[in-house]
């Protein structure tokens, strides 16, 4: 089988990773290999769905040099590894494994709640790899200055369109470089085809709101933990989706679900999402296939920024792992090493962070089902211009707060004054300092 459809079949575990993810009843996995000498090392790991795959694909890679270290991995759910984790870094350590997967939006969360609980790998010598990575991963992944995980995969984002009814509505996506200009296509194609601009959870997501916020380069907080939601680029991303409510351009659909369905049917005109959308769109749709493409998020202003991610995760090893050395060795191997990166890619569609691997040839390939769009070189080309979104240990609550906001704003209320009530609830919730 030739990588192109490898990759064309195998991404759509990426699907499984978004509709599944808290749900698993896999027994832990053992990849192991007789050792010819040295002292044996078994290693232990938490993570879940295709995540896991790639660590056992990564390790029998890493044992060609290595036969004395082997790895179990427990496949437990995603939701279940934090609900575990948060229990035995409470008990000091007891119970957990040498490393564990972390979504990039709760490392910080941990790191503040667990000073000690996670291994420094700025002692083991991680500085001096960091900067294979970009530099929001790297902000992501570090506190005050130190690193405390590895780098994994990310979530780029773009607008996955439908060319077919950009073509019926005479809209040419190659033209559209900001939010204006996006609003203006979105209400020739709703008068053209009926499809909407959008799809959005008005009432109960707000991932629209964070990847806009996400390209302003703001967030919920900023970098000294303050809550940001007055900030004016976040009233301006507030407000920019209002106005597409406004002119009835957004699809309000039920959550994730409501998201592939609108998907499935064309009722809406792009989904703007992380590139991990991709396996889902080529396992719910599959009658679409070339009437598909991607282009980059609008921007505010025209020459502005147009990148930002959505999704993502990185490895942390235990503080009090009996195998730090040996966890870390692995580790580096994993998240440095191009081929193992472009393997977790081709296999498993787990887009990496790691720079050097976006120069394999898979990255420049065309992509079928796209219409022969080369949307992962897209995808690649904005990693390094992504900013660095501060989530910090309150982060659920600050979308909670986030999402009310949103709500009050599709149903007619101003947004900077629905977003200045949201902070105010956040400061009594959290005790931080509104900006």
């Amino acid at each position: 089988m030739s990588k192109r459809s490898k990759l064309s079949v195998l991404m759509l575990a990426t699907a499984l990773l978004v509709t599944a993810c808290g749900v698993n009843n896999n027994q832990p996995e053992a990849t192991e290999i007789a050792s010819p000498g040295g002292e044996r090392v078994e290693l232990t790991a938490w993570a879940w769905n295709v995540n896991v795959g790639a660590l056992n694909e990564a390790v029998a890679m890493y044992q060609a040099d290595h036969p004395n270290v082997t790895l179990k991995v427990e496949d437990i759910g995603r939701l279940d590894v934090y609900d575990k984790l948060s229990t035995g870094l409470a008990a000091g350590g007891a119970g957990l494994p040498d490393i564990v997967l972390v979504e990039d939006d709760r490392i910080q969360g941990y790191l503040e709640a667990f000073p000690k609980g996670f291994l420094n790998l700025s002692d083991k010598g991680f500085d001096a790899k960091a900067d294979q990575f970009p530099a929001f991963k790297k902000e992501l992944t570090a506190k005050d200055g130190k690193y405390y995980a590895f780098p994994f995969d990310a979530g780029p984002t773009g607008m996955f369109y439908r060319k077919d009814l950009f073509d019926k509505a005479g809209v040419d996506a190659t033209k559209i470089e900001t939010w204006d200009d996006f609003f203006t296509a979105g209400q020739t194609i709703k008068s053209k085809t009926g499809a909407f601009a959008l799809p959005a959870d008005k009432f109960k997501d707000d991932a629209n709101f964070r990847m806009m916020m996400n390209e302003l380069g703001v967030y919920y907080f900023d970098k000294d933990g303050n809550i940001d939601f007055n900030n004016p680029k976040v009233v301006q991303a507030m407000a920019t989706l209002k106005k597409f409510g406004d002119a009835d351009l957004v699809k309000d659909v039920n959550g994730w679900d409501g998201i592939v369905s609108a998907t499935i049917d064309g009722s809406v005109a792009t989904i703007p999402f992380g590139a991990w959308y991709y396996g889902t769109i080529i396992d719910q749709a599959k009658d679409t296939s070339g009437k598909w493409g991607v282009f980059q998020l609008p921007a505010f202003e025209k020459g502005g920024n147009r990148a930002a991610n959505l999704g993502g995760s990185s490895w942390m090893i235990t503080a009090g792992s009996k195998n730090t050395d040996a966890a870390y060795s692995f580790m580096e191997y994993f998240s440095t090493n191009e081929e193992v990166q472009v393997k977790a890619m081709d296999k498993f569609g787990l887009f990496p962070s790691l720079l050097s691997a976006y120069s394999n040839p898979l990255f420049q390939e065309d992509v079928p089902f796209f219409g022969g769009q080369k949307i992962w070189k897209l995808f690649s080309e904005e990693m390094s211009s992504i900013p660095t979104p501060y989530y910090t240990k309150d982060y659920a609550m600050a979308l909670d707060e986030a999402v009310k906001a949103q709500a009050d704003v599709f149903n007619g209320k101003d947004p900077a004054e629905a977003l200045k009530a949201a902070a105010d609830r956040l400061a009594g919730r959290t005790k931080r300092t509104v900006n």
